[in-house]
C-alpha cells in the first residue's frame, strides 16, 4: 500500500461521516488525529461500535482544546478540532493502548509536552514504535518495576515519509497456535509473526500451561521484532493440586486482552482448567466477551463459572458440538471454530462472516492446515 501524505495540517473535511465499522482502534486513534485539524469531523461505526464507551478519549481531547459531542458517551462522535491543541499530562483511567495512542496522536498537534501515564502497567506500544520510526521526539520513562510508565511527545511534530513493513498479527496467529496445541500429532510453523514484547504474553501463558512451542529466526524488521513460531501437540500440563486452577489476572490482562476467549477454550482441556480475573474490560469489547464466552462454553458441555470480571473453566472436559452464537464478535467466532475442531460432533457458528473484520482468510488458512 502506498500512502501519499498531505502533511500535519493538510487533511480536509469529509463530506460524509467517517465509518469505522467494527473497529474501536480506528475510531479512538483517528479521533486523536482529527482533534488537531481545523474542521469538524463525524466518526461512526456499526451497531456494536456505537455501543462502546468513548468518554475515555472525549475527556483528554476536550482538555486539549477540541470539542467532542457524543451520544451519552457513545458514538457517533462529532469532533470540532483545532490546530492549536494544548499539551496535557493525562493519567489513563484504564489500561488501554487505544486511549494512550489517541492522546499521543493528538499530541503531535499540541504545543509543548504531552504525557500519557500508564499506571496499570504497560500496554501495546505499536504507536510509540511507529512514531519513533518516523522520527517523532517521543520518550518513555519507567515509573516502577511493574510496567507503569510515562510516555511523552513534544509537539507540534512534522516528520517525513518513510517505508514500513507490517509484521504478521500475533492475535490472529493465536487461534492457529492454539489449534495446533490442542489437536493430536500437530506440528505447525508460522513465519514472520510480530514478537513485540507487549504482545507475546499469550505464548508465555501457553508455555506455563504445558504447551511446547519455540521461536526461531528472530530479527528486527523496521520498528518491530518478528520471528517464526513453531508449535506441536506435546501438551504436558504442569502438576495442579486438587481444587487448584491456573489463574490469569492482574497486570497480565492488558497483554492478553484479545486472546482471553481462546485461553478459556484451552482451559477446558488442561488439568485444573483456567481462571481469568481482572478482565472486566472484556464486557466492553465488540461483545460482552465474558458473557458470550461463558454461554457458548456451556453449550459445548464445559463447566464454567462466571464472575463480574472474568470466568473460571474446569478442565479437562470433553466438548461436544453445538450451535454457537458469537454475537457478531470475530474473536469469539474464531475461538469457537477451534473449539469445534476438538469437540465431538458438528459445531455450527452463526454469522461466522464476522471473522472478516480482522482475519478474512481465517477459514481458508485453517482448512489448509487441518488434516481430517
Amino acid at each position: 500500500m502506498r500512502v501519499t501524505g498531505a502533511g500535519r495540517s493538510g487533511l480536509t473535511p469529509s463530506v460524509e461521516a467517517l465509518d469505522c465499522g467494527n473497529s474501536g482502534s480506528t475510531i479512538r486513534m483517528l479521533a486523536g488525529v482529527l482533534a488537531g485539524q481545523n474542521f469538524t469531523s463525524t466518526l461512526t461505526g456499526d451497531g456494536s461500535l456505537r455501543s462502546r464507551p468513548m468518554n475515555r478519549i472525549v475527556e483528554p481531547l476536550e482538555r486539549m482544546g477540541a470539542r467532542v459531542q457524543s451520544r451519552q458517551g457513545r458514538p457517533p462522535l462529532a469532533i470540532q478540532g483545532t490546530e492549536h491543541l494544548k499539551s496535557i499530562r493525562y493519567e489513563l483511567p484504564v489500561a488501554s493502548a487505544q486511549v494512550k495512542s489517541c492522546v499521543l496522536l493528538a499530541g503531535l498537534h499540541a504545543d509543548g509536552r504531552t504525557e500519557a501515564i500508564e499506571k496499570f502497567g504497560s500496554t501495546r506500544d505499536h504507536t510509540e514504535r511507529m512514531l519513533k520510526w518516523f522520527g517523532a521526539p517521543l520518550e518513555t520513562t519507567a515509573i516502577d518495576e511493574n510496567g507503569a510508565a510515562i510516555i511523552a511527545i513534544n509537539g507540534p511534530v512534522t516528520f517525513p515519509a518513510r517505508d514500513i513493513i507490517i509484521p504478521g498479527d500475533i492475535s490472529s496467529a493465536a487461534f492457529l497456535i492454539a489449534a495446533a496445541a490442542l489437536l493430536p500429532d500437530s506440528d505447525l510453523e508460522i513465519e514472520a509473526v510480530g514478537l513485540n514484547p507487549t504482545r507475546t504474553q499469550f505464548l508465555s501463558t501457553l508455555r506455563s500451561l504445558g504447551v511446547e512451542l519455540s521461536i526461531t529466526n528472530e530479527r528486527e524488521q523496521c520498528n518491530e521484532p518478528i520471528g517464526m513460531i513453531r508449535v506441536s501437540r506435546k501438551l504436558t500440563p504442569k502438576p495442579v493440586s486438587q481444587g487448584e486452577s491456573n489463574v490469569v489476572e492482574g497486570r497480565l490482562i492488558p497483554q492478553l486482552i484479545d486472546e482471553l476467549p481462546m485461553l478459556a477454550v484451552v482451559g477446558t482441556q488442561i488439568p485444573g482448567g483456567i481462571e481469568i480475573r481482572d478482565a472486566g474490560e472484556l464486557r466492553l469489547k465488540e461483545s460482552d466477551r465474558i458473557g458470550v464466552t461463558v454461554k457458548n462454553l456451556r453449550a459445548m458441555g464445559a463447566e464454567v463459572e462466571e464472575f463480574a470480571d472474568g470466568l473460571s473453566v474446569a478442565g479437562p472436559r470433553k466438548l461436544r458440538g453445538a450451535n454457537i452464537d458469537p454475537a457478531r464478535d470475530h474473536r469469539i467466532a474464531m475461538a469457537f471454530a477451534v473449539a469445534g475442531l476438538i469437540a465431538e460432533g458438528d459445531t455450527e457458528i452463526e454469522g461466522a462472516e464476522c471473522i472478516s473484520v480482522s482475519f478474512p482468510e481465517f477459514f481458508t488458512l485453517l482448512e489448509s492446515v487441518v488434516e481430517r
